[in-house]
């Protein structure tokens, strides 16, 4: 008698375990930018590859995802699913009908409701939603969207538990078919090196003081405090390190020349590998005030042991703790953010014990195979929850 488990392996009493069978799992991203949202899709896409899985990515067309997934080595398709139009909609239906898919994870309103009305409208095959949520905006309570959480998504992901408990509390989400599943660190190239090789390697000077962040340029990133609190703090010898672009690139260069910055703010624009930017700094920040999962720059900083002053937004609680593997100071407080700047930069030992500490707490539980085993996982309890063979 053959009996199956949550992971899809198979125990004969008469033969051998049967390995799991492979999945083939399509992701559909509607927007259009660069960050750590479509970062996470690609490395996960990559990831689930090399175990053997086959993996399409859906973007829609002229977006970064697309042009970026040959880097990453995952073969991806641009669909028109910009907008919630019907073009989209017929798009995905005629995606899903040409190749057939056991799993279709989501992951933005936009072609999370594509995909659903794709689906409603029915194929030859039907793969399983599971739709995963990267940021902690508010999910409305109305009809229709009731509908696209509990009845037409089988599974939902969440990356970070804060997140996964708004959705029970706010929206009645059932907690068996809602979990949290953060951003995994590939811990083999974020690890710590030498700060002063590291600089040399992207040209940034080696005797000051350095600073840095690694987000798009977003407003709720929180840059425009970041650089109040820099020129707020005495010691001129401090700089700034800005990777990454984005919308509020021209808003952040014209802050700079206003608070006569220039020389020493580098806008290092979007980098292709960032770990080498991380082991450079003394300190990372990310002043975040809304929208946060659980920041894949911020563990990526932790896993290089560089200290970290941040916030409470989103799900960033879950590994910044404040004074333990942390500084958390208050959202949009410029004044606040440069207190926990010049206490880091002023105490070599706490600097050091945090950097330390986070390391010691992120790196068994945020690293690349971890996520992947747990996303294997849900998206095989997914078949189980929608009666797929």
């Amino acid at each position: 008698m053959t009996t199956a488990n949550v992971s899809g392996v198979h125990n004969n009493e008469q033969g051998p375990e049967i390995a799991p069978r492979r999945l083939a799992i399509a992701h559909t991203e509607s927007s259009d930018g660069w960050g750590g949202q479509e970062i996470r899709i690609l490395t996960e896409a990559a990831g689930m590859q090399s175990r053997g899985h086959r993996v399409i990515v859906h973007g829609a067309h002229g977006s970064r995802i697309v042009a970026e997934a040959p880097r990453f080595g995952v073969p991806a398709i641009a669909l028109s699913i910009g907008r919630k139009r019907p073009a989209g909609v017929l798009a995905m239906r005629r995606a899903f009908r040409a190749t057939p898919f056991d799993i279709v994870n989501t992951h933005s309103s936009t072609d999370t409701w594509l995909t659903a009305a794709a689906l409603r409208l029915g194929s030859r095959t039907r793969p399983v939603l599971v739709r995963t949520r990267h940021v902690s905006v508010p999910v409305p309570n109305d009809t229709a969207t009731s509908w696209l959480y509990r009845k037409a998504t089988t599974r939902l992901i969440t990356t970070g538990e804060s997140l996964r408990a708004t959705l029970i509390r706010d929206n009645g989400i059932d907690p068996a078919r809602i979990e949290s599943i953060p951003t995994g660190i590939d811990g083999s190239r974020f690890a710590p090196g030498d700060r002063l090789a590291a600089r040399a390697a992207v040209g940034l000077a080696a005797g000051s003081r350095l600073v840095g962040i690694v987000a798009t340029l977003r407003s709720w990133k929180g840059h425009r405090y970041l650089l109040d609190a820099i020129a707020r703090l005495p010691d001129r010898d401090v700089n700034l390190v800005i990777v990454g672009d984005g919308p509020q690139r021209a808003a952040l260069e014209a802050q700079v020349d206003a608070l006569a910055l220039r020389s020493r703010v580098t806008f290092a624009g979007q980098q292709d590998d960032v770990a080498p930017w991380l082991r450079a700094l003394d300190v990372f920040a990310l002043p975040s005030y809304a929208n946060e999962g659980v920041p894949q720059a911020l563990l990526q900083a932790m896993f290089c042991g560089v200290a970290c002053v941040t916030t409470d937004a989103g799900a960033i609680p879950e590994i910044a703790r404040n004074g333990e593997t942390a500084l958390i100071v208050a959202r949009e407080d410029a004044g606040a953010l440069a207190d926990g700047l010049g206490r880091l930069l002023a105490d070599d030992a706490l600097r050091m014990r945090l950097a330390a500490d986070a390391r010691a707490f992120v790196a068994p539980r945020y690293g690349l195979p971890a996520m992947l085993d747990r996303m294997e996982a849900a998206f095989r309890r997914a078949l189980v929850d929608a009666g797929s063979p």
